[in-house]
């Protein structure tokens, strides 16, 4: 387990990666990451895919069009 900073910056805040976890995550300086949230409250940061990155423009594509009918099935 690392241990990181959270700093802020104008009216955001920023989760610092050290060295050691952009190397794992393979993610540079201005890159993108996934951070995902589980059910057992967990938050898991990924780096970033290009096929997923496919997939969720399809996924949202595809939600956006069955707009209606998602919302009557909710």
């Amino acid at each position: 387990m690392l241990k990181t900073c959270i700093l802020k910056v104008g009216s955001s805040a920023v989760v610092t990666l050290s060295a050691e976890m952009r190397e794992a995550l393979v993610a540079c300086e201005g890159g993108a990451v996934y951070v995902v949230g589980g059910d057992d409250g967990c938050w898991k940061i990924m780096p970033q895919n290009p096929e997923l990155d496919v997939a969720l423009a399809a996924a949202y594509l595809v939600m956006d069009e069955n707009y209606n009918m998602l919302q009557a099935l909710a």
